[in-house]
């Protein structure tokens, strides 16, 4: 009896801990299985995936095409500023090419020189001289004055608006160059290097040594020859803008301070019965600058 309830007690054991193993296994599997339905993915079918491509597709064509729109936008207005801005240079520059070949005659390597006055003043009744250089040959022009030395900052010689404006002699001056100190005006451009641009060649000493003088054509017939013996940046306000004198000596006294100004010092004679002119423009660096370029009269024909 007692090994009977030994076995009887044994199968018990054996059943529970079977029991106890298949609850572990399916615990395990409802676990594992729970882990699987986290992790899985919800199922798309393929029209599904298709659509969402095609979305996609789409949200990049817009973004694409939009930035397309836009560049394209940006690069139409700067073209348009550019053109806006080289038109005034290309029209003011073919006026005075028109100019030249109504007043100026001249063999083809710039000997006789000639300027018809007559066709000049039907044009412009504020002519009073023509200004040229041998180098920089681009500046040959005629020389205007008016009431003010505001007119001719915008407006050209045949009286257009344009921002070329025109060469023109100082409001204070007399016309016939007969005073110390003559003042002529003239625009430094950005771009192309007309009117007096290119004065600034006059930095360097060695072309001012290459091409000391420059001429002043006028209406009584007159050729002046002045070679340049000052060339600088000076203020605005300096002393070599003076033109009006008390006595000699202080004319002789401005005229060494003028040479002081100069990038570099030129051999030529300068006394109290000087007559000079200042060509000016700005040097485009600083407002308060002008870059200026001074020539004594040394002939008259």
């Amino acid at each position: 009896m007692d090994r009977k309830e030994n076995k009887g007690a044994g199968s018990e054991a054996q059943i529970q801990e079977q029991n106890k193993r298949r609850n572990h296994r399916i615990k395990k599997a409802r676990k594992a299985e729970a882990e699987r339905k986290k992790n899985r993915q919800p199922s798309v079918r393929p029209e599904q995936k298709s659509e969402k491509k095609k979305q996609k597709r789409t949200a990049f064509n817009v973004v694409s095409g939009t930035v397309l729109i836009v560049a394209v936008c940006v690069f139409v207005f700067a073209l348009y500023q550019l053109v806006m801005m080289l038109i005034p240079y290309y029209s003011g520059g073919r006026e005075y090419d028109d100019i030249k070949d109504i007043a100026v005659t001249a063999d083809e390597d710039g000997s006789g020189f000639s300027v018809d006055f007559d066709a000049l003043l039907k044009e412009n009744r504020d002519t009073v001289a023509w200004i040229r250089f041998d180098e920089p040959a681009i500046i040959s022009y005629p020389v205007v004055k008016s009431a003010d030395n505001v007119e001719y900052l915008t407006k050209t010689f045949s009286a257009n608006d344009n921002k070329l404006g025109a060469i023109f002699m100082d409001m204070r001056n007399t016309s016939d160059f007969s005073d110390r100190n003559t003042i002529i005006y003239g625009h430094h451009l950005n771009v192309g290097g007309e009117m007096f641009s290119q004065l600034l060649e006059y930095e360097s000493e060695s072309f001012c040594k290459e091409h000391p003088d420059f001429y002043i054509y006028t209406p009584d017939g007159k050729v002046r020859t002045y070679t340049v013996f000052s060339a600088g940046v000076v203020k605005d306000t300096a002393e070599n803008y003076t033109m009006e004198f008390a006595s000699d000596e202080e004319y002789e006294a401005y005229l060494q301070t003028c040479r002081e100004s100069s990038n570099y010092e030129v051999d030529v004679e300068l006394n109290a019965q000087s007559k000079i002119v200042t060509l000016s423009t700005c040097t485009n660096v600083r407002d308060d600058e002008r870059f200026i370029v001074q020539g004594v009269l040394t002939a008259e024909d």
